[in-house]
């Protein structure tokens, strides 16, 4: 009895979510956050527990470990992505996921294997920028460039980078401060339930986020 009265619980919780889902409105006009509050709100679900933070009018994260802060917004279809991101730690890695599903997370600090496609710049140890499609290593890796022997880090400590990454169809265009940085056209886009949702992601580096703009591509 009180196993079907577990299984009858579990249930009803995960309709509860899916209900929660459901009701999350699309991105249908422009929409934008500033971050000039004290905390994220309930529009933000934040997956790590509180590695994300507001002060001075910016998000900031460190160490959230692939625990996304989750935008509880869908993102339309086709969309301009614009916000203004910097690293105040040598290892650079600047994070961002488009189109998850709005709750996934690295439950024990291993491989990840996110829902989405990664918007990397300057990860693992500031030596590579990546579009990334279900993943961030290996054959997930769809356009990359690469620090080479000698190089500078390919992220500035404490630079502030504009960011605008547009999805129109199965292209992924990122310029960075209004210069083309990657692009990688996807032959079969990531869309529908489980592939809606835009996070700010990290793993261990001190990033401040801020001046978030989403709206519908035109």
């Amino acid at each position: 009895m009180q196993h079907k009265l577990a299984i009858a619980s579990l249930s009803v919780a995960a309709l509860a979510v899916l209900g929660c889902k459901a009701r999350v409105p699309v991105i249908a006009s422009p929409f934008a956050d500033d971050f000039e509050r004290a905390e994220p709100g309930p529009d933000w679900l934040d997956t790590s527990g509180g590695a994300y933070r507001i002060a001075e009018g910016r998000l900031n994260v460190t160490r959230a470990y692939n625990h996304p802060l989750w935008l509880r917004r869908k993102l339309p279809r086709d969309v301009v992505i614009e916000f203004d991101a910097m690293s105040k730690s040598p290892a650079g890695d600047i994070k961002v996921e488009l189109y998850g599903d709005g709750e996934s997370f690295d439950p024990d600090k291993g491989r990840y294997d996110p829902t989405s496609y990664l918007i990397i710049l300057g990860g693992w140890n500031n030596s590579s920028s990546i579009i990334g499609r279900l993943g961030e290593h290996d054959d997930a890796v769809k356009a990359a460039k690469r620090r080479e022997p000698g190089q500078p880090p390919l992220v500035e400590l404490g630079r502030s980078y504009h960011f605008t990454i547009t999805r129109q169809g199965g292209l992924i265009d990122w310029k960075l401060d209004g210069a083309p940085f990657l692009a990688w056209t996807d032959a079969s886009p990531l869309s529908g339930s489980g592939h809606e949702f835009f996070a700010i992601n990290d793993w261990e580096a001190d990033v401040h986020f801020d001046n978030l703009r989403i709206r519908p591509a035109n």
